[in-house]
């Protein structure tokens, strides 16, 4: 995870909210929630945190850890507060809990973040695996503070222990720091799991090389994580020189069918985003797919989990500050969950998971068109754009908070772009776009200001037709082509307003446009 130095913010809380003991509050405590979440790309709910402390755990979700064990998919993040009190530290571990990753309950906090002198002032990321009947969580202790830097690594990996996945007690006498040759300013987001090749349990490591700054996931391997013990081994992956990476962070390695995948996320090159790896041995070598996007980066430090059956990569959709459509991108969002899927030459693809898409059951009738341009016809669900010589445009009545949007689109031309619009004015000059762009190879969002803003390659063929499914939720907003890409978007007022279909350079058809919302 990339942390913002936020230490030494001023608290605003009380400004926000005046609360006392006696004030009334919605469910958990500190230690739990229990509170049925009806969103789909879920943020932790407004709901009071212990009586004594001025703390909301209303806020955002960061760093996502998933863990399925006995049908459930627990899935811990870090917690990003809406409202940080002054000397506290940040990013304590929450949870959310789900059967099925369409309906979730918020859990509270699990691990809370230490005091000022502590490695855990704030918390980043980490994993859980269970070894007999207890389940360890190894996670980032992070404390940047002068006072503490000045005898300690500013980072290092920690541990906490549960025998039911609810009560977590740091374990204080375990504490890994960068060893000889990696820097221990950046030495973050353990990853552990059992390593059959090895027979041992390995744990990787985002660091870089001291001297030289070169990102690597390092390996450390144990036989018996109940001894503490855990020894330093070469790294299992280090950035190209093509690459050249500054960090490899929320590092997850996983077998599917005949090859391992290797996943890290990446936030400093030109481009950022989740990418990952493949091999046919987990000890490599690992080749970069032409490829290695698992979404655009505007989902970011995806991790996996599977059910046994399947398996899905969790992120998060990053939000804006300030909060509207030319903001800047800032740190933690909304929770964006997709299934991976193996091509037959083994690279991945994303779709939406099933049980969300059967969330959206419920037909709209017929798309309400708001106005059009000369350039387009319309039959029966169909649109013509000609939009060759001069931009074709349809605009629909907005949709409301939850949708899915479901069209197949054709283009007739080797050029130009056709696609989605959102958060349309009355005058149609002023949207987000996402297009398909076949000479460039991509999927591409661009702002209002017409800046792009993330992009995912697709390469698009004409007179071909092509599966679009977009969900829809608030702000956020994830497409999908085909049932192997995805494109995670962050479109303010996209609810509210009226959306429709763009078609610049390019003639293109859309037919069986549909629009369901949930019963």
């Amino acid at each position: 995870m990339k942390y913002r130095n936020i230490i030494t913010i001023a608290s605003i809380f009380f400004s926000l909210v005046s609360c006392s003991q006696d004030d009334t509050y919605v469910g958990g405590s500190i230690s739990g929630g229990n509170s049925e979440i009806t969103s789909i790309f879920p943020v932790p709910p407004s709901q009071w945190m212990g009586a004594n402390d001025p703390y909301y755990s209303a806020g955002y979700t960061g760093d996502i850890m998933p863990f399925f064990d006995s049908g459930k998919f627990h899935i811990y993040f870090l917690h990003d507060a809406q409202n940080k009190p002054a000397g506290k530290g940040f990013h304590d571990i929450h949870e959310y809990l789900s059967t099925d990753l369409a309906h979730f309950t918020y859990e509270g906090q699990m691990i809370p973040y230490g005091k000022t002198a502590d490695p855990d002032f704030a918390i980043g990321t980490g994993s859980v695996i269970k070894v007999g009947n207890l389940y360890y969580f190894y996670y980032t202790g992070h404390n940047e503070t002068l006072a503490f830097v000045q005898s300690n690594a500013r980072e290092s990996v920690l541990c906490a222990t549960s025998s039911d996945l609810k009560n977590w007690t740091k374990v204080s006498s375990f504490k890994i720091t960068a060893p000889a040759g990696y820097y221990n300013y950046d030495f973050r987001d353990p990853h552990v799991f059992y390593n059959e090749e090895l027979k041992k349990y390995s744990m990787l490591v985002s660091t870089q090389t001291e001297p030289g700054r070169k990102a690597v996931l390092l390996h450390f391997t144990s036989a018996d994580p109940a001894s503490g013990k855990w020894d330093v081994q070469t790294p299992i992956y280090t950035t190209t020189p093509q690459d050249n990476y500054l960090m490899m962070e929320c590092a997850d390695i996983f077998k599917m069918g005949n090859y391992w995948y290797l996943i890290f996320s990446e936030n400093w090159s030109a481009d950022k985003g989740t990418h990952y790896r493949m091999a046919n041995s987990i000890n490599g070598p690992w080749i970069k797919p032409q490829n290695d996007k698992v979404d655009g980066e505007y989902f970011y430090a995806g991790k996996t989990a599977s059910d046994g059956n399947k398996r899905y990569v969790f992120g998060w959709n990053a939000r804006k500050t300030p909060e509207k459509d030319l903001g800047n991108k800032d740190w933690a969002g909304n929770m964006v969950i997709h299934e991976l899927i193996q091509n037959t030459d083994g690279t991945l693809g994303t779709q939406a998971p099933q049980s969300v898409k059967d969330l959206f059951s419920k037909k709209s009738g017929n798309v309400e068109v708001d106005a059009m341009t000369a350039n387009v016809t319309a039959n029966n669900g169909t649109y013509a754009l000609s939009g060759t010589t001069e931009k074709a445009m349809v605009t629909f009545k907005a949709t409301g908070k939850k949708a899915k949007i479901k069209a197949e689109v054709t283009f007739s031309n080797d050029a130009g772009t056709t696609g989605f619009i959102f958060n349309t004015n009355d005058a149609g000059g002023s949207y987000y776009k996402i297009v398909f762009d076949i000479a460039k190879g991509k999927v591409i969002g661009y702002n209002s200001a017409s800046q792009e803003v993330t992009r995912m390659p697709f390469q698009f063929q004409k007179s071909m037709k092509y599966n679009i499914e977009i969900i829809t939720e608030g702000s956020v907003v994830v497409v999908y082509i085909n049932g192997i890409a995805a494109l995670t978007n962050r479109i303010y007022g996209r609810d509210q307003n009226k959306w429709g279909l763009i078609a610049e350079g390019q003639n293109s058809t859309f037919s069986n446009l549909q629009i369901t919302t949930p019963e």
